[in-house]
């Protein structure tokens, strides 16, 4: 019998390295997989980029699709322009301009498309990003499930991009509390959200955050700078630490949850290391360098920024490669890259 898809292929964490391994990387010759002696396929970061004259130019391309439509902190159009834009910023470049493409199922209410890109559009604009082009399709009742909008984003910048490689001594450093995004649209997915108070999705551009770090002194002190979406902050550490085969620890107590979100996801028996942020910047970083990067994030509106972990050598072969849990109670465990959260969550 022959393979099949299975819905966490495109969930984020281990699955999904693996497919892309597989369909993508693996068939593409090893002198084509960067343009320009830039950043490419290789590398698996948040965009591939490549030099024009003096500027480095960023680009990313994702695909958002999310049911319901519409939740409690943001609908389809203004997760995908969050998205791709803090792509862009996880590699170090400023956002200038976005493209579109979206595909709708016949039948689809056009008075809701109208207002997802709206809010496609002003999200953008109000980061001072240009929306610069698209591309709109119909496909057949029952051929797509809704609506889908794909989006690339362009970005430009005059110091080499950030390409994730971080290593033992570095500190991990959490923009804020994690899980929200994940958290809300498994509520909506279950038809809980009358019945839990509190929760709001996390997505929002990072530019002001950001921007003023990758910008700034303290670009040189990071080694690693992604956001934490589908796969949540478990799926990111797990990928530094199989990339840089050390150890990561990560301390449970540091990690910021809001109330409602770990209320709630404990409810389900769900990880809030594994449930999806979209508003969340996870650096690694120079041990000499955390207060200053803390204190920047604060300043910057980033209030509930803390440092959660660290990378380490692996003490034990079988740890090579993995991200440990310490617990509140001085226990540790190993936390895996697989997401539990409910699919299509962005």
């Amino acid at each position: 019998m022959s393979e099949k898809l299975r819905i966490s292929h495109g969930a984020g964490g281990k699955d999904t390295a693996e497919i892309v391994r597989r369909l993508i990387i693996s068939k593409v010759p090893p002198g084509m997989r960067k343009a320009l002696g830039g950043v490419g396929l290789d590398e698996l970061d948040d965009g591939a980029a490549f030099r024009v004259g003096e500027k480095w130019v960023v680009v990313s391309v994702d695909s958002y699709t999310v049911k319901p439509i519409r939740f409690p902190g943001g609908d389809l159009g203004h997760l995908a322009a969050s998205g791709t834009i803090n792509d862009v910023l996880m590699m170090g470049a400023r956002p200038v301009a976005l493209m579109d493409a979206v595909v709708a199922e016949e039948g689809t209410d056009i008075a809701l498309l109208e207002e997802v890109m709206e809010s496609f559009i002003r999200t953008a604009t109000s980061e001072g990003v240009a929306v610069v082009g698209g591309d709109f399709k119909v496909m057949p009742r029952g051929a797509v499930d809704g609506v889908i909008i794909g989006a690339v984003g362009v970005g430009v910048t005059d110091k080499e991009p950030i390409v994730d490689k971080p290593s033992p001594g570095d500190v991990i450093v959490v923009s804020g509390p994690i899980g929200d995004h994940g958290a809300v649209i498994t509520a909506a997915q279950l038809g809980m959200l009358d019945e839990v108070e509190g929760l709001s999705s996390d997505a929002r551009p990072l530019t002001g955050c950001v921007l003023p770090i990758v910008e700034g002194g303290l670009r040189q002190e990071i080694t690693a700078l992604r956001d934490a979406t589908r796969g949540g902050l478990a799926a990111v550490l797990n990928e530094w630490a199989e990339a840089s085969r050390a150890t990561i620890v990560v301390r449970r107590a540091d990690v910021p949850v809001r109330p409602a979100t770990l209320g709630f996801l404990e409810m389900l028996g769900i990880d809030p290391m594994h449930s999806a942020s979209e508003g969340v910047a996870v650096f690694a970083v120079r041990p000499g360098a955390v207060d200053e990067l803390l204190g920047a994030l604060k300043r910057s509106g980033c209030a509930e920024a803390a440092a959660v972990g660290e990378v380490r050598e692996a003490w034990e072969p079988f740890l090579e490669g993995r991200v440990v849990v310490e617990t509140e109670v001085g226990g540790m465990t190993l936390l895996p890259s697989t997401p539990l959260t409910t699919p299509r969550i962005c």
